[in-house]
């Protein structure tokens, strides 16, 4: 008879999770129960799956609120009233408007107004009024009294226990973010807002029997229900099951003459077996929608990378939705598509960022907004931001709050208020905080998308249900992931940079041309990969040197085992070691070797973890693939996981397996699991990294141009400009004459964009670039100032960062003559002027300059120096005894090196000390690493970015060299002269 319960879904107000919501409910006798969270419906279908398991019936509504101001609730009696319930807070939330002071119609809805609300005798046959048990004694003197048959018991409940009627408080003046101690008693629940049993809460409205009945019986025609076995994607693409198998036969056979020889008699095999495969399971919509959104973006002259474990499939490579080729790579099509598989494979399609909201678009216009949304995601409380919002609420101070994090242990941390955050802590740890955006999920469905759930609208654009990708698995959606990635961006942009500076159009999408090409190859084993996507971190750029990567293969492989889990396992070390000695490899059973022999009996992919399962374990591919996916963190059944994982010790035991090699095969697929990739997706990212080598290799300074301008890289931007002057380009700084808005390449100079300009206004930039365009080169600073129209400060900023060189005159000057300038320009006609704004001849002193002023100046400016090196900046003369090139024939001995620190790298020992890996370049712009072991760090700490005087023995492993610290010192560097 409860009509108003919230979970934990209510944000910021609920205290209790839905399973322990129901568990309450179960144990007090409830043999019916409604959910209404505030605003949305996210739990409805965890609510209503649940309740099925606990022989409750569900039904479920909304509990309306404008801020804190209840208006009433909306219930539905079945699941068309749960469309129109959705649909309604859809509408609220995709237009910003407040939810209005009454509802509309809905069918198969019932509206419940607080008894404060609604005073009059006016009801619908579908409205109702509710009386909390504080309010009987006011029915007496109320109009109301005579309109008993409207009038139903309203029970909130927000909380179980007093401890969690307390966290509920804090958690609503985090919401307000104000004080505990100024939360106003409008904003919060009360006590009575409790969980009583159904004796009861009979016992509490028994003097008014009528309103028992009342609720009973409007309770008794409602229900819930939801279909979980159906898949709810849209059903077809042509309008018919057999249209979509010709069509998607037709393009696939299209494609494969592209992709394959026509001769290529095992490629059309699998072909043929895969759309047979497809057609059965009918999931020929889900690859026809996809190669939709291909050939549209293809047609805007997008570049995309498709990943996820559809790129198993022939189909998809024949239809251009992956550059992956399973024939050449192995991949297994059954393990992803099979006959007992209920859900189609997940493809990620990639773009750069600045067209996938493009794409996006198309999507909703293609398929409508009635039946597309964005996949949203439930982001919780966590570590950190606990204390944070609860230290604002305790009113601490933020260096208080700033040491709490930090030293959580810390006697010195230790009060009353610290413990009764950590109490708090441990409550709200997991609490859902707000409603997000999942990275790049969509939804396409057949039926209206609000049969399933509510949309918000957050700041992205798009609608975004209100459910995560957790709830879409269980209901029978399948997602197309529709992501961006800096490295596409980059790509199309380099050859954009190649055919406007050198006249050439590069096909970007030659990969077979790319594997084969001898300077890739030599750059891939160097490990020259500076800007080249997901193979430029200092870690990949050692294991691509340890492993003599010169093959697409080789790096398909790479490109996983570099993963984290992988290398915190030791499973890392030992391909590479098996790489180096394949003729000691002892493999720890029989199976091991028969389904790993190809990646030295180590788990290096996805599917290499299914194998294991599968041949050694015994587990099924389904169970196998559960395991993988639990592990990874996109199964959240921990029933279901670890049935999955006793079962797999079981049968380890019933096929005679020592406990020590069972355990030792579960520790590797444990640290694997989470971490690895699939094949296919691991082939997909070597595809995108021999783009971006080919380019790099051919084309470096447009290359690197492009790389700059895409920013996001692992690297700050200074250390790609490095990279483009150490491959010849003659760098130059932000000019107004040359330079754009963004970093621009002319023959073999390379002009600083103005978006490197800290504090330099963005319109500003492009405007000088839009001026210069319309009306030609600016003759002098006068002809600037006159046609440009700025204040001193955006002025100032350009002179200083060397912007009127090619005026010949030094800055000193132009700021004097500027000062005079900007004050008569602005008051004069905003436009190009048709006489030449005259300027007097003073006679200035003679000016003391320096180059060090001017480094100074681009550091403050550009964060970095161009004029001068940082080499150029250090007191000392001494640039060390070795070069980075000489590393590897000085092996054993002991060096002095100076470097200037890029990056260095933080991890854990097992004794738990801390260590560095530092990656430093020397004074040719030339990259050495360094190892710095606990106990040297602890004497010679990393003091910040700068230059650096090591001492330290030169090591090897596998071919790549580096130095082992014994003594670290930053070295000082010329000071600022500047007045």
């Amino acid at each position: 008879m409860i009509l108003q319960a919230h979970s934990y879904y209510s944000l910021r107000y609920g205290t209790l999770s839905v399973e322990r919501l129901l568990a309450l409910a179960a144990q007090k006798w409830y043999k019916k129960f409604v959910l209404t969270d505030i605003n949305n419906t996210t739990g409805a279908i965890d609510f209503v799956k649940q309740c099925k398991e606990l022989g409750i019936d569900p039904v479920v509504g909304v509990d309306i609120r404008n801020a804190d101001d209840l208006m009433y609730l909306l219930i539905a009696k079945n699941s068309k009233g749960l469309y129109a319930i959705n649909h309604f807070l859809s509408e609220c939330h995709l237009t910003k408007k407040p939810y209005p002071l009454i509802p509309p119609r809905l069918e198969q809805v019932v509206v419940v107004y607080p008894f404060e609300k609604k005073r009059d005798n006016n009801l619908a046959d579908n409205e109702f009024i509710g009386l909390r048990r504080d309010q009987l004694n006011q029915l007496a003197f109320s109009p109301l009294a005579k309109k008993k048959s409207k009038l139903l018991l309203l029970q909130n409940v927000v909380f179980e226990t007093k401890n969690e009627f307390e966290l509920h408080r804090y958690l609503r003046a985090i919401d307000h973010n104000c004080l505990l101690s100024k939360l106003k008693e409008e904003e919060q629940a009360n006590l009575q807002d409790d969980f009583p049993t159904q004796d009861a809460l009979v016992q509490y409205f028994s003097a008014y029997p009528e309103l028992i009945e009342n609720t009973e019986a409007l309770l008794a025609e409602c229900s819930m229900d939801f279909d979980f076995k159906s898949v709810k994607n849209k059903a077809t693409f042509t309008g018919n099951r057999k249209d979509d198998k010709a069509l998607l036969k037709k393009l696939a056979y299209d494609g494969f003459q592209y992709r394959y020889k026509a001769d290529h008699l095992g490629a059309e095999s699998r072909l043929r077996h895969e759309l047979e495969i497809i057609d059965q399971l009918g999931f020929s919509a889900y690859f026809l929608i996809t190669w939709d959104v291909i050939r549209y973006s293809m047609s805007r002259g997008f570049y995309h990378v498709g990943r996820g474990s559809g790129a198993n499939s022939v189909v998809a490579y024949c239809l251009k939705i992956t550059d992956v080729d399973p024939i050449e790579l192995d991949l297994y099509f059954e393990r992803f598509l099979n006959p007992k598989r209920t859900s189609p494979p997940d493809f990620d399609i990639d773009y750069s960022w600045k067209e996938r909201d493009e794409v996006i678009d198309y999507i909703f216009k293609r398929y409508g907004r009635e039946h597309t949304a964005l996949l949203g995601t439930i982001s919780t409380f966590k570590g950190k931001s606990i204390y944070r919002e609860l230290g604002k609420v305790f009113g601490l101070p933020k260096e208080e709050i700033d040491r709490l994090i930090k030293y959580p242990n810390d006697n010195q941390n230790r009060n009353e208020i610290t413990d009764e955050m950590h109490r708090l802590a441990a409550l709200m740890k997991d609490f859902p905080n707000s409603r997000s955006i999942h990275a790049g999920g969509i939804l396409i469905s057949e039926k209206p998308i609000n049969y399933y759930g509510a949309l918000d609208l957050p700041p992205k654009g798009f609608p975004t249900i209100q459910w995560d990708m957790y709830v879409a698995e269980d209901i029978g959606f399948e997602k197309l992931d529709i992501l961006s990635q800096r490295g596409i961006g980059h790509i199309k942009e380099a050859a954009e940079i190649i055919l406007e500076n050198q006249k050439i159009n590069v096909d970007v999408h030659a990969i077979q041309e790319f594997k084969r090409d001898k300077k890739v190859k030599e750059q891939l084993r160097k490990g020259d990969t500076i800007g080249c996507f997901y193979v430029e971190s200092p870690a990949m750029r050692g294991l691509l040197k340890k492993l003599r990567c010169d093959n697409y293969l080789s790096l398909v492989a790479a490109s996983s085992i570099i993963r984290p889990g992988v290398a915190k396992s030791g499973m890392m070390r030992a391909y590479i070691e098996r790489f180096h000695q394949p003729d000691k490899i002892e493999y720890l059973h029989p199976v091991m070797e028969t389904q790993l022999k190809e990646t030295y009996g180590v788990m290096v992919y996805q599917e290499d973890v299914l194998k294991v399962c599968h041949h050694f374990a015994g587990l099924d591919l389904a169970d196998a693939d559960v395991l993988r996916r639990a592990m990874s963190g996109k199964y959240r059944s921990k029933k279901e996981f670890q049935r999955i994982v006793d079962r797999f010790f079981s049968n380890c035991e019933a096929r005679g397996y020592s406990d020590e090699l069972t355990k030792e095969i579960w520790r590797q697929i444990e640290s694997f699991a989470g971490y690895s990739f699939s094949k296919a997706h691991s082939a997909s990212y070597a595809v995108e990294s021999f783009q971006s080598l080919f380019l790099k290799a051919h084309y470096p300074l447009e290359f690197i141009t492009a790389v700059i301008n895409n920013f996001g890289g692992f690297y700050h931007s200074w250390v790609y400009f490095n990279e483009a002057i150490v491959a010849g380009a003659n760098v130059q700084l932000p000019c107004i004459n040359h330079s754009n808005y963004k970093t621009r390449l002319m023959e073999e100079t390379i002009y600083m964009g103005f978006i490197h300009i800290q504090n330099l206004e963005a319109n500003l930039g492009k405007a000088i670039q839009k001026e210069r365009e319309l009306h030609g080169q600016f003759i002098d600073l006068p002809d600037f100032v006159q046609r440009m129209q700025i204040g001193k400060e955006q002025m100032v900023l350009l002179i200083r960062v060397g912007a009127f060189r090619f005026s010949g005159k030094p800055k000193a000057e132009l700021l004097w003559n500027m000062q005079l300038l900007v004050n008569k320009a602005n008051k004069q006609y905003n436009g190009q002027a048709l006489f030449k704004m005259p300027l007097k001849d003073y006679r200035l002193p003679n000016f003391v300059y320096s180059p060090l002023e001017d480094a100074y100046d681009e550091i403050e400016l550009l964060g970095f120096s161009i004029s001068l090196s940082a080499f150029d900046l250090l007191k000392t003369s001494f640039r060390g005894e070795i070069l980075a090139k000489d590393l590897i024939h000085n092996l054993g001995k002991r060096v002095r090196m100076i470097g200037n620190l890029v990056t260095y790298k933080n991890v854990r020992t097992v004794r738990k000390e801390l260590m560095h890996f530092g990656t430093f370049l020397d004074k040719e712009g030339q990259f050495f690493d360094t190892v710095n072991f606990p106990i040297s760090l602890r004497n010679y700490p990393f003091r910040g970015y700068g230059l650096y005087l090591i001492l330290g023995k030169v090591v090897e492993e596998f071919g790549f060299p580096s130095i082992e610290v014994e003594k670290m010192a930053r070295l000082p560097i010329q000071e600022d002269t500047r007045a």
